[in-house]
């Protein structure tokens, strides 16, 4: 649960980094995004899925 709850507090500091560093980009991103087909988001979803995973299993065992 510690490390849930440490991945949970990294994955919000670097979205909040983007919100604070470059708004104007994060915003014509969210308007973009209104635009995109639900394929694409399920695409971009399993991509980071698949990242995430291997890269958790690449520090953890490696």
């Amino acid at each position: 649960m510690k490390d849930f709850v440490s991945a949970l507090g990294l994955m919000l500091a670097l979205e909040g980094a983007l919100y604070a560093g470059a708004p104007q980009m994060m915003k014509k991103m969210m308007s973009e995004a209104r635009h995109a087909s639900d394929t694409l988001f399920r695409l971009g979803g399993l991509a980071a899925l698949v990242i995430g995973v291997a890269l958790v299993a690449v520090v953890r065992l490696g």
